[in-house]
């Protein structure tokens, strides 16, 4: 079995007495998980935080561009990207609850290692470096909507423009997120997605009725697993980036211990009240994932729909600074141009939601490995809140700069798109091996959902070979 923290280190027991430790297992603290489904409802959180950061650049602007540019053949893409990796995500997360241990630290487990981490570390560093670009394509998408809908200085999209709304959509996330407090970033997120959400399925279902309509042949002929040419490129990033990537899938787990989920289970003390704890709230966990995957799935199609029905049939292609403008053709062109306004308020309000949650995990993320290099006592409660201040600050400055200097949403977003799938691999291996070492029989779930993994894995596997041997150029009709 993998160790469990119980509690800080004996040094650090008065700051943790002034400032409770969300990531500390106390016997104090242990609590009975509801037994009713509607009591497991009002436990929810984790996977809606997690949807709300999913639904957003993914979905907005790889999934629509990916629709505009294949139509509906890669509509089975869509629905295996969003399901086949939550298998792996809940199996992750059941690891933390029942070691109150976070993702990073488990991954250091699994070697071989490179010094004080192991190799799938050094993975997530470099591939969180390849996400600073998607980020900067969250801000600049974010940044390009206002422009639109009130440039402030200059024309629309002008440099002075974006450049002005880049600044202050920067500035609005690390203020209101400055606090770190999960309660916030649980408000934020959901908050953000569900107006967005509701209003794009709509319009998805309402396709029909305009002459952007589709019917029966249309699914169908997304339905043949097929891969049509000069596609290859954006259907590797999509499934990179939508549904539960790697880096939400190890942000899960951190959320999961903040909502309280293994800190409610307790210490493991070997006793069979405990174990009855942790089945409860491994239940709990589950719905949640549930919740959350219903949550991008519904949007996730709804966005693909709209880019193959409304986009493709016209050549629109969203690219560069123009994304934006190109995007909301989806709903002018069906409801008016008086549309284009509530799209423009839709659109910063769900790539709000993105990047409040990546502001909100990053600066965690990098604390923790801070933490695992020896930089910093990711134990002491006060060093760690921080640096997860001080780095709120300072990362998403550093992202907004990169959209600058880039200003090419679309490619920054698929950029981390592929560096996300990559990383998928190595998830994907570490969650077999912490499941084999910490993941008691008894908690492993059924027959079923180990098959389930299984297949996930392979699914992942398999499309993560495909995406090297496309690059390499070896097998491929390429794009």
């Amino acid at each position: 079995m993998s160790k469990t923290t119980t509690q800080p280190p004996p040094g650090n027991a008065s700051a943790a007495t002034a400032l409770p430790d969300p990531y500390a297992l106390r016997a104090e603290d242990a609590r009975e998980a509801p037994r009713s489904f509607t009591g497991r409802l009002r436990h929810l959180g984790p996977g809606f935080v997690l949807s709300a950061a999913v639904v957003g650049s993914g979905e907005l602007i790889v999934t629509t561009s990916l629709g505009a540019k294949a139509g509906f053949a890669l509509l089975w893409l869509v629905i295996i990207s969003t399901g086949v990796k939550v298998w792996v995500q809940m199996e992750l997360a059941r690891w933390t609850i029942l070691n109150g241990r976070t993702a990073l630290d488990g991954f250091r487990d699994v070697g071989p290692r490179i010094g004080r981490v192991s190799w799938i570390n050094w993975l997530w560093i470099g591939m969180d470096f390849a996400k600073m670009f998607q980020r900067g394509g969250i801000i600049g998408g974010t940044a390009a909507a206002c422009s639109i809908l009130w440039p402030i200085t200059g024309e629309a999209l002008s440099l002075p423009s974006l450049t002005a709304w880049t600044v202050l959509v920067t500035a609005l996330s690390v203020t209101l997120l400055s606090t770190g407090k999960y309660s916030m970033v649980e408000r934020l997120c959901v908050a953000s997605v569900v107006v967005f959400t509701l209003a794009t399925v709509s319009l998805a279902l309402g396709l029909p009725l305009t002459e952007f309509g589709y019917g029966g042949d249309e699914l169908a002929t997304g339905l043949s697993f097929l891969i049509p040419a000069g596609t290859v490129g954006v259907a590797l990033a999509m499934f990179g980036i939508t549904g539960v990537g790697a880096d939400e899938m190890t942000t899960y787990t951190y959320w999961c211990l903040e909502k309280g989920y293994a800190r409610w289970t307790g210490p493991d003390d070997g006793t069979e009240e405990r174990a009855r704890r942790a089945e409860g709230w491994l239940k709990v966990m589950r719905l949640d994932v549930a919740a959350g995957w219903l949550v991008c799935t519904l949007c996730t199609l709804s966005f693909y729909v709209i880019g193959a029905a409304v986009l493709h049939p016209q050549g629109l292609v969203p690219e560069g600074n123009s994304m934006i403008t190109t995007l909301s053709r989806s709903y002018t062109d069906t409801m008016g141009p008086w549309a284009e306004y509530l799209f423009l308020v839709g659109a910063i309000a769900v790539l709000l939601s993105t990047l409040f949650g990546s502001t909100a995990s990053v600066p965690r993320l990098w604390t923790n490995t801070l933490g695992l290099l020896g930089v910093l006592d990711w134990h002491d409660v006060r060093v760690r809140r921080r640096t997860i201040r001080v780095l709120t600050c300072c990362l998403p400055p550093v992202w907004a700069a990169s959209f600058l200097f880039v200003q090419s949403p679309v490619l920054m977003v698929q950029i981390g798109g592929v560096g996300g799938g990559i990383f998928l691999l190595a998830v994907v291996t570490a969650v077999w091996r912490l499941r084999a070492t910490g993941v008691d029989r008894r908690f492993r779930g059924s027959v079923r959902l180990t098959v389930a993994l299984a297949v996930s894995s392979a699914a992942i596997a398999f499309l993560g070979v495909y995406g090297v041997l496309d690059t390499l150029g070896i097998g491929i009709t390429g794009d």
